[in-house]
């Protein structure tokens, strides 16, 4: 066992950061040796079960005690982290204990960090960017790397009103929004744009999927209030938090697909949903203008508008076959642009780029 990268997940909640480590894995485990620290994933399972000489999961003092030494060939080993307590420990790792090893940060936060993020990120050998945005803010940056989709977990069904009837749920389409809920989601503007569209449109049921926290509780009985009282309690339905094998079917199930937060650093919820085929209208915020073609793979609207949001959605619900066409506009957009094999190459460059400099 020498894995040559090793790569941090040290935050016991499941977040956006754990799921892209969890897609990304089992795609980077192909060409490094991988070395995983952290919360256990599904992903850190598959790529255990299709590399196991290739893929460690390891304690942190496994980690720490492998990286006092360079690898065989004479080479650093890269320790790949996310948030600031792992940067923490690997300068201290490196600078005050001077193990032989490079570290490699991924940033994908839009706005200037303060002092003390900033001083880590400056000690990074690599950092990689998530977006153009989040690079203007990171001067070290050594190269963008768009988020991707998993093309193998996430398929458009045959028919999207068939693959509807197995949800159960009244209607012949389906809308959803997924992730938390919480009001940085904008879960209250899409029901308030549900409330105002669907009694024109029957076919059509929404769908909200993610957990609310003890802290957004008032804020989904709000919610589930003004459902009540427009008498959609039916075709507005909060799935709750889901199982991470029943993520892929729900996408399969809507034929639209909203993200409407008012703020987002990526959000890699549309990739998902058009590699499922869906329609995705989206707000302008994290990269979901590099994501969304509208009139080709979707709408854009401004954030934190429930009026514009149900134009946007009215306009694609009146059309069955603008949304279908754009499902498959969709699809071939993510393969052509954000699949998670593109990812796992970017941050592959990055990793050689590190290595290569002395």
């Amino acid at each position: 066992m020498n894995p040559n990268v090793i790569i941090t997940n040290m935050k016991k909640r499941y977040t956006g950061v754990s799921g892209t480590i969890n897609a990304l894995m089992p795609v980077q485990a192909n060409e490094w040796d991988i070395g995983f620290v952290g919360e256990a994933l599904p992903g850190s399972q598959l790529a255990q079960a299709r590399y196991p000489d290739k893929f460690h999961p390891l304690s942190v003092w496994q980690a720490i005690w492998l990286s006092r030494k360079k690898l065989s060939d004479g080479r650093p080993r890269i320790w790949h982290v996310r948030r600031d307590p792992e940067m923490m420990l690997g300068i201290f790792l490196r600078d005050v204990l001077r193990f032989p090893m490079k570290l490699v940060f991924t940033s994908a936060a839009k706005h200037r960090h303060s002092w003390f993020p900033r001083w880590l990120i400056s000690k990074m050998n690599g950092v990689i960017a998530t977006t153009p945005e989040a690079a203007s803010f990171v001067p070290n940056t050594t190269k963008v790397v768009f988020h991707g989709a998993n093309l193998e977990r996430f398929t458009p069904p045959d028919d999207k009103s068939i693959a509807w009837q197995r949800s159960g749920l009244t209607g012949k389409y389906g809308i959803g929004l997924f992730g938390r809920i919480r009001p940085a989601k904008g879960t209250d503007i899409f029901v308030d744009a549900m409330i105002k569209v669907l009694p024109d449109f029957p076919e059509f049921t929404a769908i909200i999927t993610g957990q609310a926290l003890a802290a957004e509780e008032n804020y989904k009985q709000s919610m589930d209030e003004k459902i009540r009282a427009a008498g959609l309690a039916d075709r507005i339905v909060f799935l709750g938090n889901l199982a991470a094998d029943q993520i892929p079917l729900w996408y399969q199930n809507v034929a639209i697909m909203v993200a409407c937060p008012r703020y987002e650093p990526f959000g890699i919820t549309p990739l998902e949903a058009m590699a499922s085929g869906c329609a995705v209208v989206a707000s302008r915020t994290g990269a979901f203008e590099y994501i969304v073609e509208p009139g080709k793979t979707g709408e854009l609207i401004p954030t934190d508008d429930s009026d514009a949001l149900a134009d946007a959605v009215k306009k694609l619900m009146s059309d069955v076959s603008t949304i279908e066409h754009m499902g498959r506009a969709g699809r071939a957009r993510v393969t052509a642009e954000f699949s998670i094999e593109k990812e796992a190459q970017g941050i592959s460059d990055v990793y050689h780029a590190v290595l290569n400099v002395n």
